[in-house]
């Protein structure tokens, strides 16, 4: 039987983080909100419970709470940031605000070394983000180490009860993957979890649901969805009918490309030319949401009109991975929507299908993982995350042939460059935007006045934090020289430094 590691979800940026960091590490996690019902967690029987970080103070009105009987369960519990504050409060101890806000890098000093903390630990850097501290901790609870004046960890280790004030799963605390990976040991995980065991497990559940059934696949050339459709292909061959639609917004070559990288595979595909119908939707359009929406309804009716040209369909694959499945949870209620996300949710629904996800437990890394152990080539493992509205959010403003073919065009020049050069393995994400505006500039003995083209390079490990990488500027000249001397209506190009958060990835 699998073992089960769970995280209650109190709000913090880094709640996936620390399920990836457990899954890398052979432990499965799954995430669930902090207000699950006790019985839903009892009936999950996990080995161990992580209480995670979150925004909120303890005192604070609407303040998220756990079910004071989970620490009654007899399961080990480590509380992170906001989770030690609560498993404190919940437990008699006191939490208070401190002075300053501490956010960023801290030294640990280790006051007594425990099995969760090692006495080597002490005077190395861990990653702090808080404005309250636990002032007194709750009874038969010790110290085992502070930050200066405050309380870093305690522990209860009759109850198996730990908690942490800094963040153990960020890359910044330097024995952070060793203390998560010491609370493991203490919860007597056997770390045996792997990705690809979900290949068979998947395949035999396949087939068994379809039958003799067809099934539709919307493909968009993207490492999720043909994941799933080469797992699927696995299991029912050419039952299923993957539909690929240009929408007019992808890039140089793009359509063609994965065209042949699917022929390769021995995938059923069945190719739709939508370009111009997408383009004359968007016209005039220049607000991002708004693009978002019309994309996303134009491809539900192009998708619907060819599935129903296909006989006895019954069901959709969709490459939904597991930050699909938590995003569509809130911690709090209504999230505020930053975009919109670019799976289409009402495909199914519409068109009465039943829904086969063979991704949905797993994080991207895993899901490269498991299409490596498939067979997909590197061109489709390792291809860059696209988003599902193209080159449309990469064009700020109106979206025209035109302004689509100097992007295209000064994109592959960006993509080109950096990979053929030598820091190609430390960047995660890399392309051109089309900038609203126009500058002047000089070429030969003329005024111009053109395009100016931002290029965007981030590294990052999964996309939910993310700094701008720090191209040699050799490398920089060499983009910006090509693009103005290659893309005619181009006349600068500007480097953007900035890191997630504040901002995001793409510009829209």
């Amino acid at each position: 039987m699998q073992q089960t590691l769970l995280i209650l979800d109190f709000g913090s940026q880094y709640t996936q983080l620390i399920a990836r960091r457990a899954r890398e590490m052979g432990v499965y996690s799954v995430i669930l909100p902090h207000k699950t019902a006790l019985s839903k967690i009892k009936q999950l029987n996990p080995q161990a419970i992580i209480l995670s970080g979150g925004p909120n103070s303890v005192y604070a009105k609407g303040a998220p709470r756990v079910d004071k009987k989970v620490f009654e369960l007899g399961k080990p519990i480590l509380g992170i940031c906001y989770g030690l504050q609560i498993m404190a409060h919940h437990l008699g101890g006191k939490v208070e605000a401190t002075n300053t806000r501490e956010y960023g890098k801290a030294k640990l000093s280790v006051v007594k070394a425990s099995k969760l903390l090692g006495k080597k630990y002490s005077g190395s850097t861990v990653w702090m983000s808080h404005g309250d501290h636990v002032a007194k901790p709750p009874n038969g609870f010790i110290i085992t180490a502070k930050s200066e004046d405050i309380i870093c960890a305690i522990e209860d280790n009759k109850r198996q009860l730990y908690g942490l004030q800094f963040h153990p799963e960020v890359s910044h605390t330097k024995y952070g993957n060793k203390i998560l990976d010491n609370f493991f040991g203490i919860a007597s995980f056997r770390k045996s979890y792997k990705p690809k065991s979900i290949i068979d497990t998947q395949v035999t559940h396949i087939k068994e649901v379809v039958g003799d059934a067809s099934v539709i696949c919307a493909l968009s050339g993207g490492v999720d969805s043909s994941v799933a459709a080469t797992l699927v292909h696995r299991a029912i061959g050419s039952q299923q009918i993957c539909i690929f639609v240009d929408n007019g917004l992808l890039r140089l070559n793009e359509y063609e490309e994965v065209l042949e990288s699917y022929k390769q595979i021995g995938l059923n595909v069945k190719p739709v030319r939508a370009g111009n119908r997408f383009l004359s939707e968007l016209k005039g359009v220049s607000d991002p949401e708004k693009k978002r929406k019309i994309i996303g309804k134009e491809f539900i009716q192009v998708f619907e009109a060819e599935s129903k040209k296909v006989a006895n369909a019954k069901f959709l694959v969709q490459g939904t991975l597991y930050t699909d499945v938590i995003e569509s949870v809130s911690v709090h209620g209504a999230s505020v929507t930053i975009k919109s996300h670019h799976n289409v949710g009402g495909l199914p629904k519409r068109m009465k299908l039943g829904l086969i996800e063979p991704l949905r437990e797993l994080f991207k890394d895993e899901v490269r993982v498991i299409g490596k152990d498939l067979g997909l080539p590197a061109t489709i493992v390792q291809r860059q995350p696209f988003p599902g509205p193209g080159l449309a959010i990469r064009i700020l403003g109106d979206i025209t042939k035109p302004r689509l073919e100097l992007l295209r065009r000064a994109d592959a020049i960006v993509r080109e460059e950096i990979l053929r050069s030598v820091i190609a393995k430390d960047v995660w994400q890399f392309f051109a935007v089309l900038l609203p505006i126009k500058s002047v500039g000089v070429m030969g003995d003329g005024r111009t006045y053109e395009q100016v083209i931002a290029v965007r390079a981030v590294s990052s490990v999964d996309g939910m934090t993310a700094h701008w990488s720090h191209l040699p500027h050799t490398l920089l000249e060499k983009i910006s020289s090509r693009i103005i001397g290659e893309v005619q209506g181009i006349n600068r190009v500007v480097y953007d430094i900035t890191s997630k958060p504040p901002g995001t990835i793409e510009w829209e």
